[in-house]
């Protein structure tokens, strides 16, 4: 299927709004495509194949469910910090846990995004280094109770109430909200293409 590469249509195996909003900031078409798999990071499994795992897994969801072979694109993002992967939190305590550990140091956050079609699979890795300031036990009461850490890996969300926690940043920022814009669009361009690019 030839693709408009400067306007390509792909499907999103994603339910996020960050990741829609970014995607329409590059000029890509998509159609959601339900992608529902079990995140659960295995025994001796490294973050960074733990991230890139998730993201392969939700194209392949979304594959399975795409009626037209296009790309379906797929992501993931979490957050480590000392080689500890910080995920959703449970409730207020293990969000104050998140926010205590991340409270005046560097962390990071691994994002993934894979594309796949009936003839190929790519994927990309991105990380970025992201530094909070120091957090008090008030700030983050405050914080749990505005519902913003519920549903973000790592207990905060950069592009909302959160970023007012950050210091500092190296690498992404749009790759912290959920999708690098400059890495998804070279491998979406690269896709279509059907080059060797394969991140």
């Amino acid at each position: 299927m030839a693709l408009n590469m400067f306007n390509p249509a792909i499907y999103l195996a994603s339910n996020s709004p960050r990741r829609a909003e970014l995607l329409t900031q590059i000029g890509v078409s998509f159609t959601r495509v339900e992608a529902s798999i079990e995140e659960c990071h295995q025994q001796g499994e490294s973050a960074e194949q733990y991230v890139c795992r998730l993201a392969q897994q939700k194209a392949q969801a979304g594959f399975a469910n795409s009626p037209k072979d296009r790309p379906v694109l797929g992501a993931d993002t979490i957050v480590v910090f000392d080689n500890d992967i910080l995920e959703k939190p449970s409730d207020q305590a293990h969000a104050r846990e998140m926010l205590l550990l991340l409270s005046g140091k560097t962390h990071q956050v691994f994002t993934a995004v894979a594309l796949i079609n009936h003839h190929q699979q790519k994927h990309i890795l991105v990380k970025t280094d992201v530094t909070f300031k120091i957090l008090t036990e008030q700030e983050i009461s405050d914080y749990w109770h505005t519902d913003e850490p519920l549903d973000k890996a790592g207990g905060y969300g950069i592009q909302g109430i959160g970023g007012k926690f950050v210091t500092h940043i190296n690498g992404s920022y749009s790759a912290v909200v959920g999708l690098p814009l400059y890495e998804t669009d070279t491998l979406i361009k690269d896709f279509i293409q059907g080059s060797s690019y394969v991140g």
